[in-house]
């Protein structure tokens, strides 16, 4: 069980990148072009024992608005402009497709949103079968699906698993009902657990329950309530996110009262009592807010320093070029990241010029790879071999990284992180506080070239 020192966590808890890339989002810039992406593609498709593939679909609609939400996704119950949406992913696919190598397999596919299973089971079953006819899948591929129990059925669910998906994700986020009806997402605790049922039966590998912390109403009392709760459905993994009010950046957010928020030092309060019930039933902290059985792939990867962090979070699949395909969907490759369109309008006319529907990207100089490298493993493996990096970059790693070791100072002292000739290691409590950490890697950071609004780490 984890030991938590609140003073630590109130000391650090500050504005910090996330990392689900290196560099992050706000460094994407629109002097990367589809052509560069398409030259990206084409240098990486040539030669022998190519990586497999990752592929990212991101299925925007849902039927009603979360205002808590911080998704990219769009609000309609207009089948037209479902089925629309859905044409134009499989000619995304289409334009794409012939530039993959004919040899590469699908080790991991996901559906994102929005609301995914907003599709009608039939509407699933028609992109699942284009896509698994488009692409060869190897044989024990990770197919997961971001699934909403409101208006599910069972046969959304049959549709998934007969086109081969194995793992769902829900949303939870609270079983308090004052919550709920405070974020405008009313779903009842025995909803949930039919959908659990209902995926337990069909053969699904894994379940995984979204919560969130810092929702209007919650306290320490009531939010232990639902992990009690969540606990007892017995999930494979449980993800606990950390509420950003940031309606400057999502104007429906302005939509939740902000006096009705917990104040910080509750928030703190309710992340703290979560992690140590966990930890303490025997779920393993998979890096900041992923736990998972310990026989579960994510904690085999964190035991086998295998982990991997991309845009749909920690993953076992490491090395995987990722193609996304819909609107706002981030690919990918060593060398590049590369943003679609954020809307259908934009993407849907690019694609009829036959053009991928790129709005903006990012290509990595060396001083990228370095950093990104840097920053991944550590928050992956909570330690870093110093000499594996010197000998991979051809670098002096204590004077290439000098100002980000002297400012882990107070880090050190506290007992956080040990720094040795040949390795960074970090101890139970700075692996709460890791994004701080590697956030003195970050050279856009370091050279006050970052002006990403970021949300608090903790």
């Amino acid at each position: 069980m984890y030991a938590i020192n609140l003073d630590l966590i109130k000391k650090y808890d500050k504005p910090g990148p996330r990392y689900t890339s290196y560099p992050t989002a706000p460094h994407f810039n629109d002097a990367f072009t589809s052509d560069k992406y398409l030259d990206e593609i084409i240098a990486t498709n040539h030669g022998e024992a190519l990586p497999d593939l990752s592929i990212y679909f991101h299925l925007p609609y849902c039927d009603t608005l979360c205002y808590f939400c911080g998704c990219n996704m769009i609000i309609t119950r207009n089948r037209d402009r479902v089925n629309e949406y859905v044409r134009y992913i499989k000619k995304e696919i289409d334009l794409l497709r012939p530039y993959l190598h004919q040899g590469r397999k699908v080790s991991q596919l996901h559906w994102g949103g929005g609301t995914p299973t907003h599709l009608t089971p039939e509407e699933i079953d028609d992109l699942a079968s284009y896509i698994r006819t488009s692409f060869q899948f190897t044989e024990n591929s990770e197919n997961s699906c971001e699934i909403d129990p409101r208006g599910l059925t069972k046969a959304h669910l049959e549709a998934l698993r007969n086109n081969g998906f194995n793992r769902i994700s829900m949303g939870v986020q609270d079983f308090n009902i004052k919550v709920q009806q405070a974020v405008n997402r009313v779903q009842p605790e025995e909803m949930t657990k039919q959908v659990i049922s209902w995926a337990r039966e069909l053969g699904f590998d894994s379940i995984n329950l979204d919560l969130i912390y810092g929702l209007p109403f919650q306290t320490v009392d009531s939010f232990m309530h639902t992990v009690e709760k969540t606990i007892d459905m017995d999930p494979d993994r449980i993800a606990v996110f950390n509420y950003a009010h940031v309606p400057w950046m999502k104007k429906h957010m302005g939509l939740i009262n902000a006096e009705d928020i917990p104040p910080a030092e509750v928030k703190l309060d309710i992340l703290k009592s979560t992690i140590e019930r966990l930890t303490g039933t025997g779920y393993e902290l998979i890096g900041m807010d992923h736990f998972a059985k310990p026989n579960d792939e994510l904690s085999i990867a964190l035991r086998e320093k295998k982990l991997y962090r991309n845009f749909q979070g920690y993953s076992t699949h490491a090395g995987t070029d990722l193609y996304a395909f819909g609107i706002t969907a981030i690919s990918q490759l060593n060398n590049i990241y590369s943003q679609n369109y954020k809307t259908e309008k934009e993407y849907y006319s690019a694609i009829d010029e036959g053009r991928l529907p790129v709005m903006k990207g990012y290509s990595l100089s060396q001083d990228d790879h370095i950093r990104r490298h840097v920053i991944m493993r550590l928050m992956c493996d909570y330690e870093l071999s110093i000499p594996d990096v010197e000998n991979r970059f051809s670098i002096n790693f204590s004077e290439y990284f000098r100002t980000g070791l002297q400012n882990l100072k107070d880090f050190i002292d506290e007992g956080l992180v040990t720094i040795s000739n040949n390795k960074i290691e970090i101890h139970e409590m700075g692996q709460l506080l890791i994004r701080n950490i590697v956030m003195n890697f970050d050279g856009y950071i370091e050279r006050n070239e970052d002006s990403g609004r970021y949300s608090k780490t903790l």
